[in-house]
C-alpha cells in the first residue's frame, strides 16, 4: 500500500516538474521571438494558417471545435467551455519552423534595350513559438491566455545584384528589404450560457515591428474579439469577429525623398469567421471554416491596393488507434494583392499623405510584400503520452504561387514566386 502511494506521489512530482520545465522553455522561446526574431512568413494574406499544430494540421480550422487551448484562444474564445479537457485545466506549448522560398524577376525596357534581374530572397527558416493556457472559473466560466505570432511577411534582396537606380523614381529601389512581424497576447473569458450555448470575449494586445531597410520600428495596438458557439449533436456551429487593430510605425522609410524618414500605419483588418464541425462518432471529426478579411479598408494594406480576401479551410481528425490521431486538411486563401497591369511608371502615387514614385510603390507591393500564397495542404498526427501529456505534430505545404504584372507599354515587368513549408510541434499538459 505504501509502495503504491510512493509511486503515485513520484509520478505526480514528475508531471509537475516536466510541465513547469516545458512552460519555462516556451515562455523563453516566445519572448526571444518578440525581441529578436526576423520573420518573413505569409499564408492567408500575411496571416499564419491557424495557431498550433492541431489547427494547422487540419487546414487552419478551429472556430467551431478547436482541439486545444491555443486554437481556442486564437480562433473563438467561446469554444473554451466545450473542450475535452473541461472541467480541468490545460496548457499548450507549440513551436513552428517556417521555411519559405521567395524569388523575383524584374524586366525593364530602356535605351539600352531590355534589362532583366532575377534573384532569390535570402530569408532563412525561423522559429515561431505559441502558448495557450485555459482554466475554469467556477462551473460556468473559463479563463484563458494566449501568446503567439500571428502575422508576418517580407523579403531580403539586399546585395542581390539588382541595380535599378536608373528606373523612374531615381531611388535605390533595387536594394529591397522588407520585414513585418506581429505578435499577439490575448486574455479570454468564456461563459457557458446553457449546456448547448456559450459566448466568449477576448482583449487583444498587438505588438508589430516593421523594417523597410532603415531599421525596425515597433508599435502597439489593442483590439477585441467576440465569439459564440452553439452545440447541436453531432454538430457545432461557431462564429468569431475581430475588430481592426492599427499600429503606427514611425520613421520606417523616406517615401517622398525629402531626406526625412516617414511613418506608416498598418492595420490588421477586421475579420469574420463562420465554422461548422461534425462528429458522427467519437473517433471522427470533420470541420470547415469560412473567413473574410477586410484588407481593402485596412490602413496601409488598402493604400497598397490589397483587396478583401475570402479563406476556406477544411480539416478532418480520425483516431486510428487508442491514443493516436491522424489529421488532414486543405486551405485556400484568395490572393489579396491586386495585379495592377497597365500602371504608369511616371505617375506618382499617394500613400498616407506622402508622394511615392510608381516604381517604388509597385516594387514594395509585388516584390517586397508578395503575400500571394493560395493553396495549402496540411497533415499531422497526435499521440497521448499519458493522461496528462499529449504531443502533436503538423506539416503544411503552401504550393507555389505567382504574382505577375506589366506596366503600360510593357516598360516594366514584375514577377514574384512564393512557396511555403512549416513544421509544427506542440505539447499539452493537462492538470
Amino acid at each position: 500500500m505504501k509502495t503504491e502511494v510512493v509511486k503515485k506521489t513520484c509520478r505526480r512530482i514528475k508531471d509537475i516538474v516536466m510541465g513547469r520545465a516545458i512552460f519555462i522553455l516556451f515562455i523563453f522561446l516566445f519572448f526571444s521571438y518578440v525581441l529578436v526574431s526576423s520573420p518573413s512568413f505569409a499564408t492567408n494574406g500575411n496571416n499564419l494558417l491557424g495557431i498550433g499544430p492541431i489547427s494547422r494540421a487540419m487546414g487552419g480550422v478551429g472556430v467551431a471545435d478547436p482541439q486545444d487551448a491555443i486554437s481556442a484562444v486564437f480562433a473563438n474564445p467561446a469554444t473554451l467551455c466545450f473542450a475535452d479537457y473541461c472541467p480541468g485545466s490545460a496548457s499548450e506549448f507549440a513551436t513552428t519552423i517556417f521555411d519559405s522560398s521567395l524569388s523575383t524577376r524584374i524586366s525593364i525596357e530602356g535605351p539600352r534595350g531590355e534589362r532583366v534581374f532575377e534573384t532569390e530572397s535570402k530569408s532563412d527558416a525561423f522559429i515561431i513559438p505559441a502558448i495557450g493556457i485555459s482554466t475554469p472559473l467556477g462551473s460556468r466560466f473559463r479563463f484563458a491566455l494566449g501568446a503567439f505570432g500571428v502575422q508576418g511577411m517580407g523579403a531580403d534582396y539586399r546585395n542581390s545584384g539588382l541595380d535599378l537606380d536608373s528606373t523612374p523614381g531615381n531611388g535605390n529601389e533595387g536594394d529591397i528589404f522588407t520585414q513585418l512581424e506581429v505578435v499577439k497576447i490575448s486574455p479570454n473569458l468564456a461563459w457557458l450560457v446553457s449546456d448547448d450555448f456559450s459566448v466568449g470575449f477576448s482583449f487583444q494586445v498587438i505588438s508589430g515591428n516593421l523594417d523597410l531597410g532603415s531599421g525596425g520600428s515597433r508599435g502597439y495596438a489593442t483590439g477585441i474579439q467576440f465569439g459564440a458557439l452553439y452545440k447541436w449533436d453531432p454538430f457545432k456551429v461557431g462564429i468569431s469577429y475581430i475588430t481592426p487593430q492599427k499600429v503606427e510605425h514611425e520613421r520606417v522609410a523616406d517615401f517622398d525623398r525629402d531626406g526625412v524618414l516617414d511613418s506608416l500605419d498598418l492595420e490588421s483588418p477586421q475579420n469574420v469567421t463562420l465554422g461548422i464541425a461534425f462528429s458522427p462518432s467519437d473517433k471522427l471529426l470533420i470541420e470547415t471554416d469560412l473567413r473574410w478579411f477586410n484588407w481593402e479598408d485596412a490602413e496601409g494594406y488598402g493604400d497598397f491596393d490589397w483587396e478583401d480576401q475570402w479563406v476556406f479551410a477544411l480539416g478532418a481528425q480520425y483516431q486510428i488507434f487508442p491514443g493516436w490521431y491522424f489529421r488532414l486538411g486543405y486551405n485556400y486563401g484568395e490572393n489579396p494583392v491586386r495585379e495592377n497591369n497597365g500602371w504608369n511608371p511616371a505617375a506618382p502615387r499617394n500613400v498616407q499623405g506622402k508622394t511615392i514614385s510608381a516604381m517604388q510603390f509597385e516594387l514594395l507591393r509585388v516584390v517586397g510584400f508578395p503575400a500571394v500564397s493560395e493553396h495549402h495542404f496540411t497533415v499531422g498526427i497526435g499521440y497521448h503520452l499519458s493522461d496528462r501529456f499529449i504531443m502533436n505534430f503538423a506539416y503544411m505545404h503552401g504550393f507555389e504561387s505567382t504574382i505577375r504584372e506589366q506596366a503600360a507599354d510593357n516598360a516594366v515587368g514584375l514577377t514574384s514566386e512564393l512557396t511555403e513549408n512549416t513544421h509544427s510541434l506542440g505539447l499539452t499538459w493537462r492538470f
